[in-house]
């Protein structure tokens, strides 16, 4: 049955930018403070397709990868040719920590990202890491062999330090000996070395190794259970910032956020400057746990950095509040990017411990959006092959199944209502008929996030008006969400003709199979907007 309404394809969403219908939506029960969403973990199960598509598609040869990867860009692997590689491999998101290079070495890479989407084959996003408000240890002549049971001295001024040489280091933060505690335990670099805190003077911490080790410069200082007295958004920080709305980045990963109020900052700043990117809040800090929800709820997606949040929260926890957060932006349809230690050991070996691999699957099957990668491609020795294991054991784990548990959830009043219940009734009757694909036609992405949070076992396709560059890059990071240009005629069945064109263009489609058609339109002579879903046969 076609669709007979003659007006064009719209978003029934308040704006241009992503961000507002994002916010506040709904919530979900965690087991941190409990609310009325529950969602359904991934099933461990590979679905084979034998579909032949491009490379760099969600798709493969031999199987469908839904989530997303973020890379990060580094020495190794920031001329053309290595992240085309990259991309060919599967990277969706291009990541550039700003705690290390240039502004002119990030926009070496920025150039070389934008001549690859020019070029029509891959539409990689961009985020931007900022570098956060750290506490580091100074600058040293030589390493220091510190041995377990010798005493240490960190301190503020190096010039009025009581300090025994060589055992003895300056902080860059003058309020660390007011932040500290004696009994509290210090640790570099996340737990590399430590040091229980044994006395505090007006410029001293003085310690004694717990674990000792080499000790070099600029080393990353933590104290268990605790954060740093520090603005969550520093000069460099800022300064960063600016980098980034000159180059139109889609995404920008905030270090170390503490409080809502952190990240609203940011988004201020960002619609003063009419800037559509994404907020993505970084879980890392002992604070930001007891303000999880408020954080989420006021952020556009997180990112759960386990490294720096393993040294401020006990270990243990990390894998809970993981959990927790995937739970939480699942029913708030946000992204979510779980980082640190995904396949460590790559950046030095070829192949991955079977450990990594079972943290990526339990990850994917918790419901994350996307994994990433960091030393592993940014230095490590062997970078595609750890893309390449990264996409091998995401496409292992596909979708949700559709449990009738989870239809009381899917749709729910509010103004989005219908909105929801669209693009649930779309992945079900995908599941029904056996469709090759769900194909959305929007102009704000908002069908496209919405049939991505109820992780259909089918792709998504998301048709977006020609020139929605950034709207696509932006839906990069979503679960399952392949975007792509369209030209939007005033005749819906122009428009979705030329869509099934393209579907068989690609591969994604052929003659017999089903796809499911969601979109909203307006009504010819009046300003009602009606949303539609279709089922149809690939002629």
């Amino acid at each position: 049955m076609g669709m007979n309404l003659p007006a064009c394809f719209v978003s029934s969403w308040t704006g241009s930018r992503l961000r507002t219908p994002l916010r506040g939506e709904r919530k979900c029960s965690i087991g941190v403070r409990a609310r009325t969403w529950r969602c359904v973990a991934a099933p461990d199960r590979a679905v084979m397709t034998g579909q032949g598509l491009e490379p760099g598609d969600i798709f493969t040869t031999n199987g469908i990868r839904q989530s997303k990867l973020v890379c990060t860009i580094g020495p190794k692997t920031a001329s053309k040719e290595m992240m085309l590689q990259l991309a060919e491999a599967g990277m969706n998101v291009i990541r550039m920590n700003m705690s290390h290079g240039t502004h002119e070495w990030h926009q070496g890479v920025v150039d070389i990202a934008r001549e690859i989407n020019a070029e029509g084959k891959y539409n990689l996003g961009l985020l931007l890491d900022t570098k956060g408000p750290e506490v580091r240890s100074g600058d040293l002549k030589n390493p220091i062999e510190v041995q377990r049971g010798e005493e240490f001295c960190f301190t503020i001024r190096q010039s009025d330090s009581k300090g025994k040489a060589p055992n003895v280091t300056e902080v860059n933060y003058d309020d660390f000996v007011n932040d500290v505690h004696v009994g509290d335990t210090l640790l570099i670099d996340g737990g590399l070395n430590s040091f229980l805190i044994k006395e505090i003077t007006d410029v001293d911490v003085i310690t004694e190794c717990i674990d000792g080790g080499t000790l070099t410069s600029r080393r990353h200082l933590n104290v268990r259970g605790k954060s740093a007295s520090l603005p969550a958004i520093t000069d460099k920080d800022w300064q960063d910032i600016e980098f980034g709305l000159r180059n139109e980045v889609d995404f920008y990963a905030l270090s170390f956020v503490k409080r809502p109020e952190d990240v609203a900052e940011l988004q201020r700043f960002l619609s003063e400057k009419d800037d559509d990117a994404l907020v993505l809040a970084k879980i890392e800090s002992a604070e930001s746990m007891d303000y999880l929800e408020e954080i989420l709820d006021q952020s556009d997606g997180a990112m759960v950095a386990r490294g720096d949040l393993g040294s401020e929260i006990p270990f243990e926890d990390v894998p809970l509040v993981q959990e927790s957060i995937v739970r939480i932006n699942r029913g708030l349809k946000k992204p979510t990017i779980v980082a640190t230690h995904m396949l460590e050991s790559m950046i030095t070996y070829p192949t991955p411990t079977r450990a990594e691999i079972t943290d990526i699957q339990t990850a994917l099957q918790q419901g994350a959006d996307a994994t990433m990668l960091s030393g592993e491609t940014a230095g490590g020795q062997f970078p595609l092959e750890a893309v390449n294991v990264m996409a091998t054991v995401s496409k292992s784990v596909f979708g949700a199944d559709l449990e009738e548990e989870y239809i009381e959830d899917a749709p729910i009043a509010g103004e989005d209502s219908g909105r929801a219940s669209i693009a649930y009734s779309a992945s079900v009757l995908a599941k029904n008929v056996d469709a090759a694909a769900i194909v959305c036609f929007t102009r704000g992405g908002a069908y496209a996030i919405e049939a991505s949070s109820t992780r259909p076992h089918v792709p998504i396709i998301a048709f977006c008006p020609t020139g929605a560059d950034g709207l696509i890059r932006t839906l990069s990071l979503y679960w399952g969400v392949n975007a792509y240009p369209l030209e939007f005629s005033s005749d819906p069945e122009v428009t979705i003709s030329s869509a099934i064109d393209h579907l068989k263009s690609k591969g994604i489609v052929k003659p017999k199979d089903y796809v499911i058609l969601a979109s909203n339109v307006l009504v010819p002579s009046t300003s009602r907007k009606v949303q539609t879903l279709q089922v149809r046969m690939i002629m």
